[in-house]
C-alpha cells in the first residue's frame, strides 16, 4: 500500500483525488495539507509539509503558485518524491524543482490526464510535418472563471511540444491587439478563454492554405486529473531521484 500525502486537500482537485483514493486499494492519504482543517477530510490536515510527522510515500500538490515555497522547502527536508500538479510556477521555482530533482523523485506535469499526454504527442508530429508545409499554428484553451493562471499550463505545454519539435525556432504570441501587422510565420499564437463552469479545453489549429486541422481535447470532468495524479505518485513513489513527466508515467 503506497502511502501519500495531499497537499492542497480542501481544494477541488483535492477533494476530487481523496474521493477516488477511497476506492483505490493500492494507495491511501494518511494526510493532507492546507490552510486549515475542514473536518470533512478521513485523514489528519496540517498547515504546511514541515508540521506534518506522518510517513508517507509520496506527496501530491494540486494547490497554488503561492504555496509552492513552502511545499519545496518540506520536500527539500523530508526527501519525499513529490507529484507536482500546480500551474503557473514562477521561473526561480521551476528551476529550485529542478535542483530538488537531484535529491529527490519529482514529476511535474501540466496537465495529468492520459488523453492531453497523447495530444502532445500527436502535435509533435503534426508540427513536423505541417509547420514546414506553411502551416500557420495557433493554440486556444477555455478553462472556468476562477482558473487564476492564463494561458494554461496545458496550452504552454501544447506549444513547447511543437517548438521542441521544429528546433526552437518560434517564439509565442499572446495578443495582436496593439498590433496592426501580418502574421509571423514563426510565431505561435496561444489565447486563452475564461468563464462559467469549463473544465477544460485544448484546440491546437493548424491552419494552411484551403485547409485546416484541429486536435482538439475536451475534459468533462476533473475526475481524469485525479486518476492521473494518482496513477503518477503510484508511479513515482519507488523511482529514484530526477525529474519525471506523464509521458514517464504513459510510456
Amino acid at each position: 500500500m503506497i502511502r501519500m500525502i495531499m497537499h492542497g486537500c480542501n481544494g477541488q482537485m483535492g477533494r476530487v483525488i481523496t474521493a477516488l483514493a477511497k476506492e483505490d486499494n493500492e494507495i491511501e492519504i494518511v494526510a493532507g495539507i492546507d490552510v486549515s482543517d475542514n473536518g470533512e477530510n478521513p485523514y489528519p490536515v496540517y498547515k504546511s509539509l514541515q508540521e506534518c510527522h506522518i510517513a508517507a510515500d509520496v506527496v501530491v500538490d494540486f494547490s497554488v503558485a503561492a504555496a509552492m515555497n513552502a511545499l519545496l522547502t518540506g520536500i527539500e527536508e523530508k526527501k519525499i518524491p513529490a507529484v507536482i500538479c500546480t500551474t503557473g510556477l514562477s521561473e526561480q521555482q521551476l528551476a529550485r524543482l529542478d535542483a530538488l530533482s537531484a535529491q529527490v523523485p519529482i514529476l511535474k506535469s501540466a496537465n495529468m490526464s492520459l488523453g492531453v499526454n497523447v495530444l502532445l504527442k500527436l502535435v509533435k508530429d503534426a508540427a513536423r510535418v505541417l509547420a514546414p508545409a506553411d502551416f500557420d499554428m495557433e493554440v486556444v484553451e477555455k478553462h472556468h472563471r476562477r482558473k487564476l493562471d492564463a494561458p494554461s499550463g496545458t496550452a504552454l505545454a501544447l506549444a513547447d511540444s511543437m517548438n521542441e519539435a521544429l528546433n526552437g525556432e518560434y517564439h509565442y504570441t499572446y495578443d495582436r491587439s496593439e498590433r496592426r501587422e501580418k502574421r509571423d510565420p514563426k510565431e505561435i499564437g496561444i489565447s486563452a478563454v475564461r468563464g462559467g463552469n469549463i473544465v477544460g479545453q485544448h484546440d491546437v489549429i493548424f491552419a494552411g492554405t484551403d485547409e485546416v486541422i484541429t486536435l482538439q481535447h475536451t475534459a468533462y470532468s476533473r475526475a481524469i486529473f485525479g486518476k492521473g495524479a494518482i496513477a503518477a505518485a503510484k508511479f513515482l513513489a519507488a523511482k529514484e531521484p530526477g525529474f519525471y513527466t506523464m509521458q514517464d508515467v504513459i510510456a
